[in-house]
């Protein structure tokens, strides 16, 4: 007897079925706000910048979601820290 592959719908080995349709997600890609507007510096008194980038749970966004550069992103996250650490920005959300 042969052990039948795939799972338990019998889609056989690989493949995740959907009777030969293929869909293709068009993604924007995503770009440095900071570097569109030629931001040379972030400042972290500027609390609706800081809050676009932290949500409700005051995590700061990492850069594949955010879509900030490298160098963008060190400043961003200096800039939250030091928004925090003079009360202008919660550290959680309690």
């Amino acid at each position: 007897m042969m052990a039948m592959r795939g799972g338990p719908r019998g889609r056989g080995a690989g493949g995740k079925g959907g009777y030969g349709r293929r869909r293709f997600l068009f993604r924007r890609r995503k770009y440095c706000k900071f570097c569109e507007a030629k931001t040379q510096w972030i400042d972290h008194k500027d609390l609706k910048t800081l809050q676009n980038y932290t949500p409700e749970r005051s995590k700061i966004l990492p850069r594949r979601i955010s879509g900030t550069c490298a160098k963008h992103q060190r400043q961003l996250m200096q800039a939250i820290k030091r928004a925090r650490m003079i009360a202008l920005l919660p550290f959680s959300s309690d």
